[in-house]
């Protein structure tokens, strides 16, 4: 009943009383990644991405032959990851999935059903198809085709959001605005199936600008927040900034879900010390969270190097108190203070620039 019901829903599925009114687990999919503290797992390496994987975890090219056994070897992988009873909804938000695994199975069920009936992890499909050649200092993505029909599939597998990827490589302001119109087309084509978008505009951290990429790509995505419509709610995935704090503007737009951040090349230590310094921002880490897990390992082994990895980066992905948040709201977020304080003799003359005569109280 659930894909019908957000069929019938979207894109109003994520107005509150859609989400509370749908069955089958979705507000509590909701609740649980927009506000809970932990982290998102990226367990989508596809194309170019899967063979490096699996030679990191000890699985060399000569195991396998071709597409169909790699992405085999691949699905193991994933699959003693996701089995393990460390990998869990305790720490782990959701795990991001590549289309192969949502077709698969895992523990004999639906790798997306498997996730959160099993694991209490909400489930997310990555769409993107690659990178389109580098133009104007960006790879935007290239075209999807069928992602109607694959975003049907999704819905019916129990997907509750998608991730697609394109890739800034210098501080060219026409490039990174094409970037962000791309990803908030493909977006809303999401929001319209009922599922939420995690739109991930990746900085190149060798970028020798990266710092001004930041800045030009943080104002494209506050203009494209601002053309959604009020129930057309988004998160991102970005890179870990030069400047601390920087997106923080995205956090306070009232369509956004949540700002993740993706390791990007740095490792584990690196990537979550920085990422301990950007308030209100988690993790979605992938080489950084599998890093040091190996097909050889022990189970043993295999559990204490797949905790202490979960362990680390949630708790560098921890919600701050409320005071922290303010003082990075403070020092970091451009803005201004209201000042609504008007008492004593100014409030007669703040009530007439109002309208409100003196003959109108007393």
């Amino acid at each position: 009943q659930v894909p019908q019901q957000r069929e019938s829903q979207a894109p109003n599925i994520l107005n509150s009383f859609a989400i509370m009114a749908a069955p089958g687990g979705w507000y509590e999919q909701w609740k649980k990644v927009a506000w809970q503290d932990g982290f998102l797992a990226a367990l989508d390496q596809s194309g170019g991405s899967t063979g490096k994987a699996l030679r990191l975890y000890g699985i060399a090219e000569s195991e396998y032959t071709g597409e169909t056994e790699m992405m085999d070897k691949m699905h193991e992988m994933r699959s003693r990851i996701i089995k393990n009873p460390k990998f869990n909804g305790a720490r782990i938000l959701g795990a991001i999935l590549f289309e192969a695994t949502m077709d698969r199975e895992i523990g004999g069920m639906p790798s997306a059903k498997y996730l959160w009936e099993q694991k209490n992890v909400v489930p997310f499909l990555k769409i993107d198809k690659g990178l389109a050649e580098e133009k104007d200092g960006v790879q935007l993505m290239k075209d999807i085709p069928m992602l109607d029909e694959l975003l049907d599939r999704g819905v019916a597998a129990g997907i509750f959001g998608t991730k697609e990827r394109s890739v800034i490589k210098s501080a060219n302001e026409a490039g990174i605005k094409a970037v962000a119109k791309q990803q908030f087309e493909i977006g809303r084509r999401v929001i319209a199936k009922g599922l939420v978008p995690i739109l991930e505009p990746e900085v190149d951290i060798k970028a020798a600008d990266k710092d001004a990429c930041e800045q030009l790509l943080l104002d494209a995505l506050m203009e494209g927040l601002r053309e959604l419509g009020p129930e057309e709610k988004v998160m991102f995935k970005l890179t870990l900034p030069t400047k601390p704090n920087l997106y923080l503007p995205l956090m306070g737009h009232p369509n956004t879900v949540r700002v993740v951040a993706l390791s990007g090349g740095y490792g584990r230590d690196e990537a979550c010390k920085i990422l301990e310094q950007n308030t209100g921002m988690i993790a979605s880490f992938s080489r950084a969270f599998t890093a040091g897990m190996h097909a050889q390992q022990s189970e043993e082994e295999f559990t204490k190097t797949l905790d202490e990895s979960t362990e680390a980066i949630y708790q560098a992905s921890r919600t701050p108190g409320q005071k922290q948040e303010q003082m990075a709201k403070a020092l970091h977020q451009d803005g201004f203070l209201a000042a609504l304080d008007q008492s004593g003799g100014s409030t007669g003359k703040a009530l007439r620039l109002y309208g409100i005569a003196e003959s109108e109280y007393t």
